[in-house]
């Protein structure tokens, strides 16, 4: 006998009291029978009027948009973008407070996460609890930093560009986005038709004057003539098989930073912020005082951004060993890296590569895993190579948690940890948090 279907109770309106900020940029409620509610739009210490976007009766949680305001947080402001709100763009969690408060809700995730995965506080973690913005972010309130070098567009079905509303496909419309940065934005992607197209992704590289578009056509397409208002290379995706593939211009993209340019092709992976490559390097060296003559490993190195910062301070008598999955990264960091001698690229996983290489023991390692984190066994190889200190950079707190717990089971303790908001206007931020031996100094 088949179980009764469970009734939906999307649509649904509940008046509630917001409790904390949650990571994932929604707060935590509760309805008057005990009901979860992660709540959009809201702010801690608010009343709102809850309605569910997602969830059955029995759920363990419902997922709400705030949808009126009873009484408001202090920290409130009306949102300066016309295309935020519930139901509209999803590409920003947090217009609806002030920049201060943004970071603030930051700091209380990465705190809780903390805590909660690794059984930290702040003062064990060497860190004072705030997160810093990046320079040139620190605007009023009502006011938007330009920062997001690189968006993605959605398309709709008649041709026009957009950004996908939360946890759907569907697409919001917009005829500017005001987080993308100014060379995003003088494409002007949103100004003109891109029928048969499924989405539209713009580059605007940092440090030079390259423009990048990537065109991901829907089955059976045309690419549309692109003539935009500034010289821009053109890519497209390969439907079948998912590669990149240049139509006219350069198929890479020149980026600036530490004093190095690097190339990053086929739309790989750079930073989107405009300073933080340059941010994070500097709190990596800083964090982990490399000295002339150190083995040094680079994991998730990308196209070589701290495998040549490392380089070049470790000297000749240095070496640096970057490991990365990614085919066309690999080949753009040994590009980006040619001039040093003693500097080597692997492809592969790290979990598959750093095994093989029989190192027995480093001096320092730099990791920048994906979202998902580092795991319990890269971890664990990790620690058993005695290095005097370790960078992790991390991009999602439960992650960097969840790993550093993971550290201190193989003899590491948490230094010092610093947070940058690198997505303003977004739940996400970005942690450098540095380590070394448990035993260090006993």
């Amino acid at each position: 006998m088949q179980a009764e279907p469970r009734k939906s109770l999307v649509g649904e309106e509940y008046e509630v009291e917001v409790g904390p900020v949650a990571h994932g940029g929604h707060c935590i409620a509760r309805t008057s029978e005990g009901q979860v509610l992660f709540v959009r739009h809201a702010l801690p210490g608010e009343r709102v009027v809850a309605r569910v976007t997602e969830g059955e009766q029995g759920a363990r949680f419902l997922r709400a948009d705030a949808v009126t305001v009873l009484d408001a947080s202090k920290d409130r402001i009306d949102e300066p973008c016309p295309f935020a709100g519930p139901g509209r763009c999803g590409g920003c969690d947090w217009q609806h407070a002030k920049p201060g408060a943004q970071r603030r809700l930051k700091a209380d995730v990465i705190a809780e996460q903390l805590q909660h995965l690794a059984g930290l506080t702040p003062e064990e973690a060497g860190w004072d609890g705030t997160v810093l913005p990046a320079e040139g972010d620190k605007v009023p309130a009502g006011q938007v930093p330009a920062w997001r070098t690189r968006v993605q567009y959605a398309v709709t079905a008649d041709g026009r560009a957009g950004l996908r509303r939360h946890r759907s496909h569907e697409v919001e419309p917009i005829d500017h986005c005001m987080i993308a940065a100014e060379g995003v934005s003088e494409l002007g992607i949103e100004k003109r038709a891109w029928t048969g197209m499924d989405s539209v992704e713009a580059i605007a590289a940092t440090g030079s004057q390259d423009r990048q578009v990537i065109l991901t056509p829907k089955p059976g397409a045309r690419l549309p003539l692109v003539e935009l208002d500034r010289p821009v290379s053109v890519l497209r995706v390969d439907e079948r098989s998912g590669g990149v593939h240049r139509v006219h211009g350069r198929p890479f993209v020149r980026e600036r930073a530490d004093g190095r340019t690097h190339r990053v092709g086929n739309g790989g992976f750079w930073q989107v912020h405009p300073k933080a490559a340059d941010t994070l390097v500097t709190a990596v060296m800083q964090g982990l005082l490399p000295r002339k003559g150190d083995m040094a490993l680079d994991l998730y190195c990308g196209v070589g951004l701290f495998a040549g910062a490392l380089a070049d301070r470790v000297g000749d008598q240095g070496a640096v060993l970057g490991i990365e999955s990614g085919k066309r990264a690999v080949e753009d960091a040994r590009h980006n890296l040619a001039d040093f001698d003693r500097v080597r690229i692997e492809q592969g996983k790290v979990e598959s590569v750093l095994p093989r290489t029989g190192i027995e023991e480093v001096d320092l390692i730099v990791l920048d895993p994906p979202r998902a984190g580092a795991g319990r066994k890269t971890v664990e190889h990790l620690a058993s190579l005695g290095a005097r200190r370790i960078a992790y950079v991390a991009c999602d707190p439960a992650a960097l948690a969840r790993d550093l717990g993971y550290f201190r089971d193989g003899g590491y303790r948490v230094r010092t940890l610093r947070a940058f908001d690198l997505f303003p206007m977004t739940h996400h931020v970005e942690c450098v948090a540095i380590l070394e031996p448990a035993t260090k100094g006993l």
